[in-house]
């Protein structure tokens, strides 16, 4: 809006029709129905508000912009920022089934890159296949740093004997719920002491993700456990706010391995040190050593190494602790990319 474009956003995942911060929003809850009422949706959508250009998150979205373009010339950017297809779209299938659907949703990706006229990629390790099959597209490298305005700082000094060790996200074996609980146990057996607490902000996907994530609180020594459920990203930092440190351990599969968690950067605008899986995709594109670790999530006894390192250095925790929020106001924020968006979309609008 500041740089004199109109914007409209529409989305399937929600019933709202309204106007948020001068943008128009018209949203439908329509993400269970068929392709064919979905396509037909973004297209009336297209067809009334007459756009230049369409940014689509979902290879149906581009579908549909490319039909509205067959009547206008647009441009169609497609933003990749999650696997498509997901290991949660096929892990209900058998082997065989599971192959076959992988090859099918691998070549609806490979045509809706073809349909796009740009790409935006949310990081270095997610322009495959696209960036390769498909050089000569205009391409940008635009990462999930969150607005500044919705990062409350809390910045927290360590109490003597006392922590609090933080899990946010889906409460899955995948995503590491289970490697936080046994590194935490690690760390009770070894500081028998040490009051600790555990705070636990998410949700499980799946009726087998609520009995794995049941089986973990269990299994628990620490009885101090706060649970909460998910929260809007506006309010995402106010919920961890008493944390001391930040985890994240997903398992080392392709998908994780290649992604680069929006979350670090929430932690890290809050002033919270971290403890991450060393994925590829945090290592290409940062270094984190100046405000926390990278792990091998299956590697308890080195975990708690790390969380020991900050009990036995209060020093090293505040120097973190600085750091991140430093790091983050300095080059992890969308007020320093915003500007590189804004041109890319200019410059892929059709020339007159």
């Amino acid at each position: 809006m500041k740089q004199g474009f109109d914007v409209k956003i529409c989305s399937l995942c929600s019933d709202f029709l309204g106007t948020i911060e001068q943008i128009e929003v018209e949203s439908y809850p329509i993400l269970d129905q068929s392709t064919k009422i979905k396509k037909e949706t973004f297209l009336k959508v297209c067809q009334e508000y007459q756009p230049d250009s369409i940014i689509c998150s979902e290879p149906i979205a581009v579908i549909a912009a490319n039909t509205f373009g067959k009547k206008k010339k647009i441009s169609v950017v497609y933003d990749i920022t999650e696997w498509y297809p997901s290991i949660s779209m096929l892990q209900n299938y058998g082997f065989l089934m599971k192959m076959i659907h992988g090859i099918k949703f691998f070549l609806i990706q490979l045509y809706v890159g073809f349909l796009s006229t740009h790409f935006i990629f949310g990081e270095e390790t997610k322009k495959f296949p696209l960036a390769y099959f498909f050089p000569f597209k205009k391409k940008i490298i635009l990462p999930y740093y969150p607005d500044e305005r919705f990062i409350s700082e809390n910045m927290k000094k360590l109490e003597a004997n006392q922590i609090t060790l933080c899990f946010t996200g889906m409460l899955s074996e995948d995503k590491g719920v289970g490697n936080f609980f046994k590194a935490i146990e690690v760390l009770r057996k070894r500081r028998s002491d040490l009051n600790i607490k555990i705070l636990i902000i998410g949700s499980a996907r799946t009726e087998e993700d609520e009995i794995y994530f049941a089986d973990q609180l269990a299994r628990s020594s620490v009885k101090n456990i706060d649970i909460r459920t998910p929260t809007s990203f506006e309010n995402f930092t106010k919920t961890f706010a008493e944390a001391d440190i930040c985890f994240d351990l997903r398992e080392f599969n392709f998908e994780n391995h290649h992604s680069l968690p929006i979350k670090l950067f929430y932690y890290m605008g809050t002033g919270k040190p971290i403890i991450y899986s060393g994925l590829k995709g945090i290592r290409k594109h940062m270094n984190v050593s100046g405000f926390g670790f990278l792990v091998g999530p299956k590697n308890s006894s080195s975990i708690a190494d790390c969380i020991e390192k900050y009990l036995d250095d209060p020093q090293l925790y505040n120097q973190h602790a600085v750091t991140a929020r430093k790091e983050f106001l300095q080059k992890y924020n969308w007020k320093v990319i915003s500007d590189s968006f804004v041109i890319f979309i200019k410059n892929s609008l059709p020339k007159s």
